[in-house]
């Protein structure tokens, strides 16, 4: 569902706009942790990872859990390497300029 929503947003993106997509350690929490007193020692049973999506106006996001990681990588990585051919190229000439100004 998500990687399916995440290539509508590629789709969507591919002349203008960008995508952008965070990835982080996700332990179950729904609430913040105290700064204050006595925090509760919560030790998660699975690791997780969190991935979020975002183009500016809508947000897609899911949770997958460590049974389900190696599976949704490669998945993840076809998908990552189908829809990244829209990345512009450095101008080589602005780098000519400055090492000829410098010499």
């Amino acid at each position: 569902m998500f990687l399916t929503e995440l290539t509508r947003l590629f789709q969507k993106c591919r002349t203008s706009g960008s995508v952008a997509i965070t990835l982080k350690k996700y332990d179950g929490r729904t609430k913040p942790v105290p700064r204050k007193g006595h925090p509760e020692s919560y030790e998660p049973a699975d690791n997780k990872c969190l991935l979020r999506a975002s183009d500016g106006k809508k947000k897609i996001s899911t949770v997958v859990s460590t049974k389900e990681v190696i599976k949704f990588q490669m998945a993840y990585s076809n998908l990552l390497r189908a829809h990244m051919d829209g990345l512009k190229k450095k101008d080589k000439k602005s780098k000519n300029k400055k090492t000829k100004a410098t010499q």
